[in-house]
């Protein structure tokens, strides 16, 4: 018989590390997750991390801040409206606005592990931990050696959720299960990379989970009913679906903006492709009319969303029992009308030729590069517990410790403590303190 999940249980509303159960009647459980991640340092952070494009000067240019806010929004409104297709199957006590709201939060907490730069960061940070692995200076295990070089902002960002921010290490923000499952797109384990693996880190498995979360991983497993694959490997949260159609949407589509904005891209090269998008769902009357491309594209996109909210709602009722069997193997817009998987590859393709590719990102990208390797070479030497400070070396700990940093006997704990502070650092700030670092003082930007 095929195992199945249950709503009364991956709607658990109890808290990772709370001691005390609290009722208001002004806002659900859900609604206060959303409050919580609002107000924590690490959601701050997201202002000046890169989307797409590093250390940029433009106004109106996406940062992780703005890219988690739309994605939320969006996926408030997918949860909604997928509530209200499959409402007969749901808990009488859960509404629509209740998993409008839990979506909502997770969409909002889902770059929060991101480390300065964007991707281009975590590359950095995984080709720092490649040459240090091919060192042999450091004595880890192979599944430690997997977490570092394969550093990745989800499962930072669940260890920033789950242990660092609030409460360190006792429920960190003390989220609900139920938003912690959605934020889990990847619910397991780095896997061990063998020493002849040459592929590009980039193309790496992503995962999502620390070994040094693991635990919690598995408590949340258990609070919610995921279905265990393996050791500490489990099935997605069937609202995870919802969070990453959010994500993509927002993604391929909007960020198309920021290309036009910084002249990478034409109106004119974007407009069909959401033409072609919006499909039987009528163009908007401002094309018709003398307006600014801001305000034409606005309308367009508008007009898309009510599209795919619909259409990405619909797959999610028709494939209701996969998704609760956990044997739904593709995202959400792989199953929608074929002409939107295309669309979103055709502005995908369009972003990876004309954005991705271009010049000035690139600069960009190695300055961020080289910036994470100095923060690298100077903190993470420091967290040998054996090792002889020299008075340089001294100073570098002050920094660290002023930060929040307290070094103990565990090498590679202390290097997670380094990795902790490293990944909050926004773009401006890792930049301006690698600058410090090789004697230029130039202050934040």
């Amino acid at each position: 018989m095929t195992e199945k999940m249950n709503w009364i249980s991956l709607f658990a509303a109890s808290r990772l590390g709370s001691k005390k159960s609290t009722k208001e009647q002004a806002r659900s459980p859900f609604h206060k997750d959303y409050d919580r991640i609002v107000f924590s340092q690490s959601f701050r952070q997201l202002n000046r991390k890169t989307q797409v494009h590093p250390l940029t000067q433009q106004d109106g240019i996406h940062t992780r801040l703005t890219h988690s806010l739309e994605v939320s929004c969006i996926g408030r409104s997918l949860g909604m409206l997928a509530a209200e297709k499959i409402e007969k199957h749901l808990p009488a006590w859960i509404s629509p606005a209740d998993v409008g709201a839990i979506i909502q939060a997770a969409c909002l907490a889902h770059d929060i592990g991101n480390p300065p730069f964007g991707h281009a960061g975590e590359y950095a940070i995984r080709d720092w931990f490649d040459q240090a692995y091919l060192s042999q200076l450091y004595d880890f295990s192979d599944e430690q050696w997997a977490d570092l070089r394969q550093f990745e902002g989800n499962a930072q960002g669940l260890r920033i959720l789950s242990r660092l921010d609030y409460h360190p290490n006792d429920g960190g923000m003390r989220l609900t299960y139920a938003t912690l499952g959605a934020y889990l797109k990847y619910p397991w384990l780095s896997q061990c990379i063998s020493d002849h693996d040459d592929s590009p880190n980039h193309l790496r498995p992503k995962f999502g989970c620390y070994r040094s979360e693991k635990e919690l991983l598995k408590l949340i497993a258990e609070q919610l009913g995921l279905i265990q694959y393996g050791e500490y490997h489990y099935c997605r949260h069937p609202l995870t679906y919802l969070l990453e159609a959010a994500d993509d949407i927002c993604y391929a589509l909007i960020d198309l903006e920021d290309g036009i904005i910084l002249n990478m891209l034409s109106y004119e090269e974007v407009e069909p492709l959401f033409i072609n998008l919006i499909a039987d769902y009528g163009l908007p009357e401002e094309l018709g009319k003398k307006t600014t491309w801001q305000q034409k594209i606005a309308a367009l996109r508008g007009r898309v969303m009510k599209r795919l909210v619909d259409e990405v709602t619909n797959a999610f009722a028709y494939h209701h029992e996969q998704l609760l069997t956990g044997q739904l193997p593709y995202g959400l817009l792989h199953y929608c009308s074929p002409d939107i998987a295309q669309g979103i590859q055709a502005a995908k393709d369009l972003a990876r030729e004309k954005i991705f590719n271009h010049r000035s990102k690139a600069d960009l990208e190695l300055l961020a590069h080289a910036s994470l390797e100095h923060l690298l070479d100077a903190f993470i030497p420091l967290t040998n517990p054996k090792r002889q400070i020299s008075f340089k070396e001294q100073r570098l700990l002050v920094i660290l410790n002023s930060l929040g940093v307290q070094f103990a006997d565990d090498h590679f704990h202390n290097v997670m403590q380094v990795l902790d502070v490293i990944s909050k650092f926004s773009d401006h700030q890792a930049y301006a303190i690698a600058q410090e670092l090789q004697g230029n003082k130039i202050g934040l930007l």
